[in-house]
């Protein structure tokens, strides 16, 4: 997996003082979207060993409320291998920390069982998720008054065990 970009210092993607990481690849490819750039696979940097351990280091600080999880999409199938360990050994090294995901794929439709996102490691991302953006942005209904949203079809899911407690 490749990545984009890592946030160290983010006040704008969750709420409080975050630690962000922007993978590659997205197969959506919203028009609109803020970051065409990171549509592509080949998109940035290898997610190593090493990148990990820049962004648990990053995350110590008692100040940063946790992490937010960003693209490209991070549920392409490609992500997932990478990213279900990962927020895992996330989750275990600081489970007071709250992790954001944001996806322009649907919950119910695409990432559940079933769904045309949905592999092995789905559940395992979702699990560790605290809360999920879901659905793609749709530049017809851009608002720029929303928190934490691009357009009006797009939730802010509550997750908790991989499954919706609350809906904003």
């Amino acid at each position: 997996m490749k990545f984009g970009a890592i946030k160290k210092f983010d006040v704008a993607d969750g709420e409080g003082v975050r630690v962000s990481l922007f993978v590659s690849g997205c197969r959506n490819c919203c028009p609109g979207c803020f970051q065409p750039q990171t549509w592509n696979f080949d998109y940035g940097e290898d997610f190593t060993s090493s990148t990990e351990e820049e962004i648990l280091k990053s995350l110590a600080p008692s100040h940063i409320k946790g992490f937010s999880l960003l693209g490209g999409e991070p549920f392409e199938e490609e992500n997932q291998v990478v990213l279900a360990p990962f927020l895992e050994k996330l989750k275990i090294t600081y489970p007071e920390k709250d992790i954001w995901c944001w996806t322009g794929y649907i919950y119910e439709k695409d990432l559940l069982s079933g769904g045309k996102k949905h592999t092995e490691y789905t559940e395992r991302m979702l699990n560790c998720i605290d809360f999920l953006v879901d659905g793609p942005f749709i530049q017809e209904k851009r608002n720029l008054m929303l928190k934490f949203r691009g357009s009006e079809n797009q939730r802010l899911l509550k997750l908790k065990n991989g499954k919706i407690v609350d809906i904003q």
